[in-house]
Order: C-alpha cells, then sequence, then structure tokens
C-alpha cells in the first residue's frame, strides 16, 4: 500500500514527535521520610491572586478608564449604562483592577512552555489507543471491490434489516382490501341536497 506524500510528511512527524516527547522524559523522586503529602503539600498557600491586584485602592493604576471608553465597552457587549455616577465609579474601578491582572497574567515568561492543544490526555497511551491503524481497518477494507479499468476500490454496502421494515401496517386495520385500509364513511347531509 503506498501513502501519498502528505500521509508520508505526516507519518514522518509523528514518529519524530513521539521519540523526542520520549526523550524528555522526567521522573518525580520524592523522599518518603518527609511528609510530603498531597494534604501536608497544600496546607500551606505559596501563591494568592490577590497579589496582582492593587494592593491599596488609592494607588493610581497604569491606564485610565474614561467614562466614555465604559459607556463605548457597555454598548458593544448589549450593557446597560450605570443609572448613577457612583454605580459608574465603581464600574471603572472594577474594569481597571481586572486589566491590572490580566496584564499581570499576560506578563507570565512561558518561554520553555509547550503550549496546550487541546483538554485532553496527551500521553503515548493516549495516542497510541486512539490512533487508528491498518488492523482497524482491515474490516473496512475487506468489505471494497476493486471495479474498473484503474481497479478503483468501491464499498459493498449491505442492506440493513430493522424490525421497523418488518411491521405489518394493515394487522392493526378493521377491514383491509388487499393492501388498503378501508375507511367507511357515510354522506354527509347537506342543507339543500335530497
Amino acid at each position: 500500500m503506498a501513502l501519498c506524500s502528505s500521509c508520508r510528511l505526516a507519518l514522518r512527524r509523528s514518529i519524530t514527535t513521539r521519540s523526542i516527547n520520549s526523550a524528555t522524559t522526567r521522573t518525580l523522586t520524592t523522599n518518603s521520610s518527609s511528609k510530603s503529602t498531597a494534604a501536608s503539600i497544600l496546607e500551606k498557600p505559596t501563591w494568592s491572586v490577590r497579589s496582582l491586584l492593587p494592593s491599596s485602592p488609592l494607588s493610581a493604576p497604569a491606564e485610565t478608564i474614561t467614562p466614555a471608553q465604559l459607556h463605548h465597552l457597555l454598548r458593544l457587549s448589549a450593557l446597560p449604562l450605570p443609572p448613577t455616577p457612583a454605580d459608574e465609579a465603581a464600574m471603572i474601578n472594577t474594569l481597571q483592577n481586572q486589566l491590572q491582572f490580566v496584564r499581570a497574567v499576560q506578563r507570565v515568561d512561558t518561554s520553555g512552555v509547550e503550549p496546550l492543544r487541546a483538554i485532553r490526555d496527551e500521553t503515548d497511551a493516549a495516542h497510541s489507543e486512539v490512533t487508528i491503524g491498518l488492523a482497524d481497518l482491515d474490516e473496512a477494507l475487506s468489505s471494497e471491490v476493486l471495479v474498473g479499468h484503474y481497479q478503483r476500490a468501491r464499498r459493498v454496502r449491505d442492506k440493513v434489516e430493522s424490525e421497523a421494515e418488518k411491521w405489518d401496517a394493515l394487522s392493526t386495520a378493521g377491514r383491509t382490501a388487499g393492501s388498503y385500509f378501508v375507511v367507511e364513511s357515510g354522506k354527509k347531509d347537506v342543507e339543500g341536497i335530497e
């Protein structure tokens, strides 16, 4: 079976990345004498989100948001404008705190960290579990026939008969005539016609 050039390239890349990933495995060593259980590690926090928020409410933010900018953002979001100037000031203050938090998160050094492609198990075992091989395709390939001068593969479609198709609809009818329902109806009494 011959592979096209794009499939061959994809296969080569997957083999290369697997060998690189398997070469960079890390081992975790623990000291059994110390109490390094999950509960003891999580007892004392080492970092807090509050460290990214301003220390005092009076500290001047790096960038100020004008009421016109707030109104513009609210219109873009299809949100109602604040009813009072006090509510407007509270919204601006909240937005500035959130922007400061976002800027702090953006400043985090992520060099050397492989980006997350998706939220799923990306271990070698998971990759091998979801990889479709030739053995998985044997059943589908065996139901193909070669057709024509160029011997193109065509799938032979199996006819699927369900129980719904075997149901006899006429078995519930009161009267039948051949393969038809018989519905008895009388002439309607219409005024003026006798």
